[in-house]
This record gives C-alpha cells, sequence and structure tokens, in this order.
C-alpha cells in the first residue's frame, strides 16, 4: 500500500479571480447613483425645463392694453343673473327655529346663457328653497359649509337650466339666525 499524494500542479487549481463582489457592487451602485443624480434634478427644477416640461413662457404682457388684439377679443367679462332674495327656515331640531337670508348672484359661462337662467329662475328658487330648508344650522358652519352650500347651489342650478351652464354661484347676502 502506497500511499502517496500528488502534488497539485499548477494546471490543477482553480483560478479564482478576485474582485467579482467589487464588480457586482458597482454594477449595482451605478444606477442608483444615476437615479439620484436625476431625482436631485427634477426636484431641483433644472430637468422639467430641459425636458419641455417647464413653466409657460411668461414674457405675455401683463396688462390688457398690451395684449394682441386677437387675444384681448376672446377675454370677456363673466356674466351675472341676479337671484332675488330668499328667506327660509332651516330643519332644526326642537324648539328653537332658524333661518337663512340668502342674496345671490349665478355666473353663467356665456351671455347667451343668461336669457336661459332668466327664464329657468322659478325652477332654480325652488330647488334653492328645498334645499335650504332641509339643510340644518350646524352644516352651514364655517367656511367649508359656506363652501359645500355653494356647491350644492351650483349642482341645482345647472340642472335647471341645462343645457346652459352655471360656472358659479357668488353669495351677496348670508345671514344665519
Amino acid at each position: 500500500m502506497s500511499t502517496a499524494a500528488a502534488a497539485p500542479t499548477a494546471g490543477d487549481v482553480p483560478v479564482v479571480k478576485k474582485g467579482g463582489k467589487k464588480k457586482l457592487v458597482m454594477l449595482a451602485a451605478v444606477p442608483l447613483v444615476l437615479a439620484g443624480v436625476i431625482a436631485g434634478l427634477w426636484f431641483s427644477g433644472i430637468l422639467p425645463p430641459l425636458i419641455g416640461m417647464g413653466p409657460k413662457d411668461t414674457t405675455m404682457a401683463e396688462h390688457p392694453a398690451d395684449v394682441p388684439t386677437d387675444t384681448a377679443a376672446a377675454v370677456k367679462p363673466p356674466s351675472f343673473v341676479e337671484v332675488p332674495e330668499m328667506i327660509a327656515n332651516l330643519n332644526s331640531s326642537g324648539k328653537h327655529q332658524s333661518f337663512v337670508k340668502l342674496k345671490a348672484r349665478i355666473e353663467v359661462g356665456k351671455d347667451a346663457d343668461q336669457p336661459v337662467v332668466q327664464a329657468a329662475m322659478p325652477r332654480i328658487l325652488d330647488l334653492f328653497q328645498t334645499y335650504l330648508r332641509e339643510i340644518r344650522p350646524e352644516e352651514l358652519r364655517g367656511s367649508a359649509g359656506t363652501w359645500r352650500l355653494r356647491e350644492e347651489l351650483i349642482a341645482r342650478a345647472n340642472i335647471a337650466v341645462a343645457p346652459a351652464r352655471v360656472t358659479d354661484v357668488l353669495f351677496v347676502e348670508l345671514l344665519i339666525q
């Protein structure tokens, strides 16, 4: 029995390359660094104008007299229709009655819609009154309550004047007692 151990030769030893993990880390780090640079340019406001997503050109004239005549004709003042003053009792619980007094103006998108709104005024008043009678006083508290009231009145006015369009309801007077 011979126990001869063969000595490894240069051809038998596997060659291990050093730096394989370093290359892998570098390949993963390059996209991350690139994404960081792009995000930094985007949030700093440098990149959007470069790719055509920046703010519009602000070199236009600020005064209406300086605007070219073709665009000055396109800008029209809004049209308003006066809503008669309304007083309605609110839906309050208990013996204490609450009232709302409302005077408003309806803004229409086109001058041609003004006669349509005027003709539909009885329907608008009916829709406004029935909505006001159903609302509770606590729903009108604060600016959020006023905003909700405005949005509901716009929706009801648009139902009454369809196919014309109401763009806004402006409160001239709003008193809650």
